[in-house]
């Protein structure tokens, strides 16, 4: 079995040591990925190697929704043996141990460093370069040490898991839209209903955009990334240019400004209003019908003004906007190609 797509990067394709236990519909593994053997991927997960590698060990097992990146150009993702990953869940640019369970809507960010025999709870944010110590429980966001854990505990833990993993319905394969050339939906992705998506957009692996009820309309050179979801069940979803949608962000019915970065694994509630130039942190929730004011970091649950978007972080942002346009012509000659 292998998975539902597999596409190189820069000419490398991905290296499994044996084919996988299993493959979910939607499964996506992409460029300098190593994967040990018997791995289980569920539907929709992602595994993407663009610009770093990506190595994990034997028994990896990834549900549903979850995603694993790297940081391009700067940090690769190393995960060990016997690591079981819930639904929904983000494992982005860290280091991870062996015999280690990331439970669902668990987020890991870049530099991060787990330990051996490390319980993360389900909704957990594991904050960038932090340094998780083997044998013990996290939770919280910011997720702090919980208490001790036992092996025994570990393999319960996953198992149960495993037994409460969802596969996706059975339905018609994905259709993407007729969009202009300049924009690349992923194969895997699923749109419906009134979208309208702007010059240079890219919607990544896995992704759901639902115009239920109102339309989703995107900005130019907006990129939303994998497994994310947007949903529309009243007056519908706006994006403005420019911005940055990070991993597994859910939202509906809101309003994203342009120059902006909703960071991975964030829930923006009904109602709310991203203004321009706004940095959200990954791991944040927003209020109904929250405000976010231009120009400051946000973060946290709900989001809260952290400090001032400074010219570091506006240019690393649009550092970001450039990457995922150039990220789009590639992964869009790469999909014709494979057909």
């Amino acid at each position: 079995m292998t998975p539902d797509l597999i596409l190189p990067y820069d000419g490398v394709l991905p290296v499994f040591a044996s084919r996988p236990v299993w493959c979910g519909r939607g499964s996506t593994v992409i460029g300098t990925a190593t994967l040990g053997a018997q791995a289980w991927l569920g539907d929709d997960s992602v595994i993407r190697s663009d610009g770093q590698v990506i190595t994990a060990g034997e028994r990896l097992w990834l549900g549903a929704r979850s995603t694993v990146h790297i940081a391009t150009e700067s940090l690769p993702t190393h995960i060990g043996d016997r690591v079981t990953v819930g639904r929904n869940a983000v494992v982005h640019a860290c280091t991870v141990g062996s015999d280690v369970v990331i439970e669902d809507d668990a987020i890991i960010l870049d530099g991060a460093s787990v330990g051996d025999g490390v319980l993360i709870e389900a909704g957990a944010t594991i904050f960038p370069r932090s340094t998780l110590e083997g044998g013990f429980a996290y939770g919280g966001n910011p997720a702090k040490q919980l208490r001790p854990v036992t092996l025994e505990e570990i393999a319960e833990r996953a198992e149960r898991l495993r037994e409460a993993a969802d596969e996706r319905p059975a339905g018609p394969e994905p259709v993407p839209p007729e969009v202009e050339e300049s924009v690349f939906v992923a194969r895997t992705a699923r749109l419906s209903g009134r979208i309208a998506l702007g010059a240079g957009v890219t919607v990544l692996f896995s992704c759901e955009l639902a115009a239920e009820v109102g339309p989703i309309v995107i900005g130019a050179d907006t990129n939303i990334q994998d497994n994310t979801v947007i949903r529309t069940r009243g007056e519908g979803v706006v994006i403005g240019r420019d911005t940055t949608i990070g991993h597994n962000v859910r939202m509906n019915d809101c309003r994203i400004g342009a120059r902006s970065l909703i960071g991975i694994g964030s829930v923006l509630a009904p109602g709310t209003v991203v203004a321009d130039d706004v940095m959200l942190a990954g791991g944040s929730t927003t209020d109904p019908g929250q405000l976010l004011e231009g120009g400051h970091l946000w973060g946290g649950r709900p989001a809260r003004i952290l400090g001032t978007l400074d010219p570091k972080k506006r240019a690393l942002m649009a550092h970001i906007v450039e990457g995922y346009c150039r990220h789009g012509r590639e992964y869009r000659a790469l999909q014709e190609a494979e057909g």
